[in-house]
């Protein structure tokens, strides 16, 4: 009998082993002989009915009424950090908020209030970053309820509006300039693969999700994953790093928060790679969504849709250090394989036609780049959205690499099928990707789990699905304007993945892209390639390079200030192994 695919993608493990060996404490009604065995502690633990833990004296176990009762001491909960929760293996796409104690919009209000003023040695200047995915999300609900769509110049304008007004933060960028540092040293990284005879496919490494999925389940696609720095982590070094050199400021002086759609950014933050030993302070200090930004803006009666003054004028003179909102062709996840195609086409000497192909559905699409003189392949990626898809191009991966993909029969099993295929094309060998742009949720960065939820629509008697119900019976809070009229009024929904929503946000974040805005400290003559000579600055400024470098990101530069610049914007994995084994399991 042959398995469907879904049931021989791996080896099942589903990753809940360790609960199979813990017994949950019950209440024990009937008493326990008073016995104690040569070189027993002198203490125990009791767990009270409400599942309380306290620390007693052995002797008490056995109280009579001449006895009086010992001394007690109730024991403190473990706290678990997000250092722990990646070897959990039990999360892949989100992480449990209830884990996440240090990543929270509360952890961010906290140290506002708490943070001495600028006159003090110990004040930190609190900076804050957007990701475009972050402000797409807020204007595609905005716009939902509002006569003409808001752009994305105009959100974040508000954004910076309430952040420094209301909040204190000193200074507030989007990420799109961060995300342009990475897709040129991503691209660098490709051509220095394809030079040195290196490991591919490269597969991208922004998706936090997808990076923890493959350190735990499949870490024979690790040497394939890119080194290069997802955009949130390079804005955390040019902020730390090069900002602060400009403020004259160290790295521990500076508080650096994201606004990011995914709440595996907050997984990624914590990675030890991100935490500076010598002034013992991470690149990224804490990570909210977007949901708790629009969560901190409701506590703080904050209205999202009123307009603030100049917000559809160029930047403030406070955040001129970098552009902002960024344009770029390809994908709303980055154009990481766009980007790549880009340069692949420049260093080509001869015209390229590309062709695009779906596979299955939108989120995994195939893109060829031919030469027009004889129709030969020189590129081939693939965009792939979503663990299903993610699966399928891990199996065609290693099947192309001769790497064993999978544990386990089912695992095997695949491989002696995938082996018995052809893989020809009209009698000759298909050739197998170069890139693929992975992203673990499905429809990519604009659906990430801490964004906005859809935007539905209900009246006073029925929910979004039809079905009738009584809010105020069930605990909900009806608006005045529904109660009164009856009318269907908008508000967010419990649904999370709404593909039509998906694509409003898509929508929103290619609304009305505002060109690239000029800062000053840049020549005029440089024009629409401020981004290229910014990232060239920061490139020389940080590396320091023995010869000044001239022309583009990928020229090399000496070893010393090359090794600086991978421990700059390059980071590493490693394979988190699991240390339950089947015969370690109490069935």
């Amino acid at each position: 009998m042959a398995f469907s695919g879904a049931l021989t993608l791996t080896d099942l493990n589903d990753f809940i082993t360790p609960s199979q060996t813990c017994i949950k404490p019950v209440e024990q009604l009937n008493g326990l002989e008073d016995t104690k065995e040569p070189g027993a502690a002198s203490t125990e633990i009791r767990i009270d009915s409400t599942g309380s833990y306290y620390e007693v004296s052995s002797h008490g176990s056995a109280q009579t009424a001449a006895v009086p009762k010992p001394a007690e001491r109730k024991l403190q909960q473990a706290q678990i950090s997000l250092n722990d929760c990646l070897a959990c293996s039990g999360c892949i796409t989100s992480a449990e908020s209830v884990l996440i104690t240090l990543q929270s919009h509360t952890e961010v209000l906290n140290f506002l209030e708490g943070n001495p003023p600028a006159s003090s040695l110990l004040h930190k200047v609190p900076v804050l970053s957007v990701a475009p995915q972050s402000l797409a999300s807020l204007a595609a609900t905005l716009s939902s309820s509002s006569i003409a769509p808001v752009g994305l110049r105009q959100v974040l304008r508000r954004v910076q509006a309430f952040c420094t007004t209301v909040l204190g933060f000193e200074h507030i960028y989007d990420t799109t300039f961060a995300r342009h540092v990475a897709l040129l040293e991503h691209a660098q990284e490709y051509l220095e693969r394809k030079r040195d005879k290196g490991k591919l496919p490269m597969l991208a490494s922004a998706c936090p999700g997808w990076i923890c999925y493959a350190e735990k389940a499949h870490s024979e696609m690790l040497p394939f994953i890119s080194r290069t720095k997802s955009p949130q982590q390079v804005m955390g070094t040019l902020v730390k790093s090069w900002l602060g050199r400009v403020w004259g400021k160290q790295p521990d002086q500076i508080y650096h928060v994201t606004v990011m759609p995914c709440y595996d950014k907050k997984l990624e933050a914590s990675r030890q790679d991100f935490y500076n030993d010598v002034y013992s302070t991470r690149d990224v200090d804490c990570v909210i969504t977007t949901g708790e930004l629009e969560l901190m803006m409701r506590e703080k009666g904050w209205d999202l849709s009123v307009p603030v003054f100049g917000e559809d004028g160029p930047q403030s003179h406070e955040n001129l250090a970098l552009p902002e909102l960024l344009p770029h062709p390809g994908t709303s996840s980055g154009s990481y394989l766009h980007s790549l195609m880009s340069a692949v086409t420049r260093a080509c000497a001869e015209p390229l036609d590309l062709s695009v192909k779906t596979v299955r559905t939108s989120d995994y699409e195939e893109f060829v780049l031919r030469k027009q003189s004889n129709g030969a392949v020189v590129f081939k990626g693939a965009k792939c959205y979503g663990f299903r898809n993610l699966q399928n191009v891990v199996r065609k991966v290693g099947k192309e690499a001769g790497v064993r993909v999978g544990r386990g029969a089912a695992g095997r099993m695949m491989g002696e099928r995938a082996r018995g295929k052809k893989s020809g094309v009209e009698g000759g060998e298909e050739k197998g990707y170069d890139y693929v742009e992975v992203m673990a949720c499905p429809g990519g960065c604009v659906n990430g789990g801490g964004q906005l939820r859809p935007i539905v629509r209900v009246s006073q008697n029925k929910d979004e699905e039809g079905y009738a119900r009584d809010w105020q019976e069930n605990g909900v809070q009806v608006p005045a304007e529904m109660e009164e009229t009856g009318a269907e009024i908008p508000f967010q929904g419990p649904q999370w993945g709404n593909k039509e929503w998906t694509k409003e946000v898509e929508k929103a974040y290619w609304h009305a892209l505002p060109a690239l805005s000029l800062p000053r400290s840049v020549p005029n003559e440089i024009g629409a390639d401020v981004a290229d000579y910014l990232a060239l600055r920061v490139k020389v400024d940080m590396c320091r390079p023995q010869n000044i470098c001239q022309g583009s990101w990928d020229v090399r530069m000496d070893l010393e200030a090359e090794q600086r610049r991978r421990e700059l914007f390059r980071t590493q994995y490693r394979a988190v192994e699991n240390e339950v084994i089947g015969l370690a399991v109490k069935w």
